[in-house]
């Protein structure tokens, strides 16, 4: 049994505070990001109901600008969470240990959730659908308007920068995917 002085008692509290507040970023932050792809699916849909309705095929230029902000902001909220879980791992989780004369991990979940054996595949499966809806579904609609009457010389410029920057983010969703 490990002895404790009040200096090591007091850490222990600061340290299990600093997890009660990185935990609670960490919970908001995931409700934000998994947020974030509901309403770009319905920011998306509105604007191409709004396209179809209004037939001006520039309309869909609005959903690579659309996909683009907010999927840089979903991969930024995901690699905090990312960091946070981190941080809790390799620098909250063994201080703990350590002050308590525990023979494992103090925050066991955090190492636990990741060893699941279909951990891969949901990852897998998870980019496989953030890549749909922030770079297929946007690039979906920049060939569509390239096939239409509406591809005047400005506004195809335009698109090409929109594909360029899609494509610097699905790299980024692919660098970032931890899998």
């Amino acid at each position: 049994m490990a002895v404790t002085s009040t200096e090591d008692v007091t850490e222990s509290r600061l340290l299990l505070a600093e997890y009660d507040r990185i935990k609670e970023e960490q919970k908001t932050r995931i409700g934000f990001r998994d947020n974030l792809l509901y309403f770009t699916l319905a920011a998306s849909a509105t604007v191409l109901a709004i396209t179809v309705q209004s037939g001006r095929a520039q309309l869909l230029l609005d959903v690579p600008v659309i996909c683009l902000v907010l999927g840089w902001t979903y991969l930024v909220n995901d690699e905090k969470i990312w960091a946070i879980g981190c941080c809790i791992r390799d620098r909250l989780g063994p201080r703990p240990a350590e002050l308590s004369g525990a023979g494992g991990p103090v925050f066991g979940w955090e190492t636990y959730h990741r060893d699941d054996a279909s951990r891969t595949t949901r990852k897998r499966l998870q980019t496989a659908v953030d890549l749909f809806t922030y770079v297929a579904l946007p690039m979906i609609c920049v060939i569509a308007f390239w096939c239409s009457p509406a591809a005047q010389p400005l506004l195809v410029i335009v698109s090409l920068a929109q594909t360029v920057a899609l494509a610097v983010l699905g790299w980024q969703f692919l660098r970032y995917a931890d899998v």
